[in-house]
């Protein structure tokens, strides 16, 4: 009886050790049992996308689910010069979509982004739009001196690229100095349509694709390409991405001629 008491015991304490380690373990193999993510589980990829990606990531998320069992795309958006901060500083992200080259270069010169897996996706187009039940008449940069033009919305320089973009068309019109009284500083591309759309500001530098998602707002006129640098948006696969198989697989795909189609229609340009 002793005996059996012992190994009754035993086989107890047995029980609860391999119930613990299975606990603590997660995704680990114990005693030949493979738990978590190693069975096939669920897989959350987190993309850091700018801003003016949104209408059409979000589309292509809808696509790119159906097309795969086991991985969920999670967007973080916002302006890239904020996105790419946040992936310095050790922020969670398996890619990274900025729109402008500028901050996927600080992120691979940084050691954060290979060179090897970046590369540039799409192309975009500044322009200034007025809300959709504007009367007055905008044609040119120069117009917003006008007494009419009182709030003009625009992305911060510093972090947002449609902001700097539109910082250096101005200057190059002599106009940034002039119209500082004016401007109204944004946090993203997004930001600054949604105070044209709402009346809180008169005009707003965007992109055309932002445009393209308005109904409250109207494109007045495209700033000349000659004023600003070409607007590329690079993507590229995060170093510390811990699904880095997960996240080739979805950079592949965001450059198949299925993800271009809906990166035009949205209003994107696509590398030849």
């Amino acid at each position: 009886m002793g005996m059996e008491r012992r190994n009754v015991r035993f086989r107890v304490i047995w029980i609860c050790m391999i119930a613990i380690a299975l606990l603590l373990g997660g995704c680990s193999t114990f005693g030949g049992v493979t738990t978590g993510e190693a069975t096939g589980g669920q897989v959350e990829l987190t993309i850091s996308a700018a801003a003016s990606l949104t209408d059409a990531l979000e589309q292509i998320k809808d696509v790119y689910e159906k097309k795969t069992d086991n991985v969920t795309l999670m967007y973080n958006f916002g302006a890239s010069g904020a996105l790419q901060t946040q992936i310095e500083e050790g922020a969670p992200a398996d890619l990274f979509l900025s729109a402008a080259a500028v901050n996927m270069k600080a992120l691979v010169d940084g050691g954060f982004i290979e060179e090897s897996k970046q590369t540039n996706l799409l192309g975009n187009e500044l322009v200034v739009v007025v809300p959709a039940d504007s009367k007055s008449n905008l044609t040119s940069m120069q117009d917003l001196q006008g007494d009419e033009w009182l709030k003009i919305a625009i992305g911060i320089p510093e972090s947002v690229p449609a902001g700097n973009y539109a910082k250096g068309a101005l200057e190059k019109e002599s106009l940034w100095d002039a119209l500082q009284d004016k401007l109204v500083q944004a946090k993203d591309v997004r930001q600054v349509l949604s105070y044209v759309e709402t009346g809180n500001a008169d005009a707003g530098f965007v992109y055309r694709t932002d445009a393209m998602s308005s109904i409250k707002s109207e494109i007045a006129f495209a700033v000349s390409p000659d004023s600003y640098p070409p607007i590329h948006y690079p993507v590229g696969i995060v170093k510390e991405s811990k699904h880095q198989d997960e996240a080739a697989a979805f950079y592949e795909f965001l450059q198949s001629h299925e993800a271009h189609d809906i990166f035009v229609k949205h209003g994107f340009t696509v590398p030849r």
